[in-house]
């Protein structure tokens, strides 16, 4: 990740798409704040690292990302606006999204309240249960790609596919602390699928409410599987005792071992839209009630 554009305030990112400043990014690309002119509007790029351009693999996966992009149109997934695969910077143009994410959000302020990790956990389940219905998995659902806000919304689907391709996976995908067990060793007989998304929800409604990840850290160097994925033999922390027995319920559902045993996206719906019915109206201000 030495390799950077550097881009700042007002340098091209090309003839269209101005830096405005830098999100972040990962170890293919780097994420701006843009204005596009275009669409005449603040936009994000992720534009492929100058050692990436060539890497075949990195232009693959940019490619698979626009295309999930492509045909995800759902409003609690963040929308693709166009991609440039080709030239000196392959990168991808997407709609900016105010709010913070919720990673940002737990570590700032700490544990969420109900009234925003209830409506958070029914926004996602909604759009889980819309990429079974276009048979897609997102496979890196987490507290860093949910931002927040009435409704949530889901970013980056650089590792997302369809269910069949994720079927066909044998290697690890996602990221180590939320992915399920079925992705920390995919074998034939159990490889990532719509389950594991249901897993990723659980994880983060867990870190959502408690303010810290349901497993221990593992150890990346772990030569054994449940060294580095605890998440494979162990159980998760529990959870406070306040927390509503619903949620409590669904939380422990989502992160069963077995993915046969994990509940559909609709039903995690139907079991926490009461809870949040049923909060004082006080506690609900500035939050959404359900949908």
């Amino acid at each position: 990740m030495d390799e950077k554009w550097g881009f700042a305030e007002g340098d091209p990112i090309t003839a269209e798409l101005t830096a405005l400043r830098l999100l972040g990014g990962g170890a293919a690309y780097e994420a701006y704040l843009a204005f596009d002119e275009i669409t005449w509007s603040p936009v994000v790029v992720k534009v492929l690292r100058p050692d990436q351009v060539a890497d075949s693999s990195s232009l693959r996966g940019l490619r698979r990302e626009a295309q999930a992009l492509a045909r995800i149109n759902h409003p609690v997934v963040v929308r693709g606006l166009r991609h440039e695969a080709e030239g000196e910077r392959p990168h991808l143009v997407l709609e900016q999204v105010d709010g913070p994410r919720l990673s940002s959000l737990i570590r700032r302020y700490g544990p969420l309240q109900a009234a925003q990790y209830l409506p958070l956990a029914i926004d996602i389940a909604s759009a889980l249960h819309y990429f079974r219905h276009i048979d897609y998995v997102h496979l890196d659902i987490k507290p860093s790609n949910v931002i927040m806000g009435a409704p949530a919304r889901l970013i980056d689907l650089s590792v997302a596919r369809t269910v069949e391709a994720a079927a066909e996976l044998r290697h690890l995908i996602g990221t180590d602390a939320y992915m399920a067990p079925e992705q920390c060793q995919p074998v034939a007989d159990n490889a990532p699928g719509p389950a594991s998304d249901v897993w990723g929800l659980g994880a983060t409604l867990f870190h959502a409410v408690t303010g810290r990840r349901p497993f221990r850290s593992g150890d990346p160097d772990a030569d054994a599987l449940d060294d580095r994925f605890p998440q494979v033999a162990k159980e998760p922390r529990e959870l406070p005792d306040d927390v509503p027995a619903p949620v409590r319920k669904v939380v422990s559902a989502c992160l069963e071992h077995r993915p046969e045993d994990r509940p559909l996206p609709r039903e995690i719906t139907e079991a926490l839209e009461p809870v949040l019915a049923a909060l004082p109206r006080g506690h609900l201000a500035g939050f959404r009630l359900g949908r």
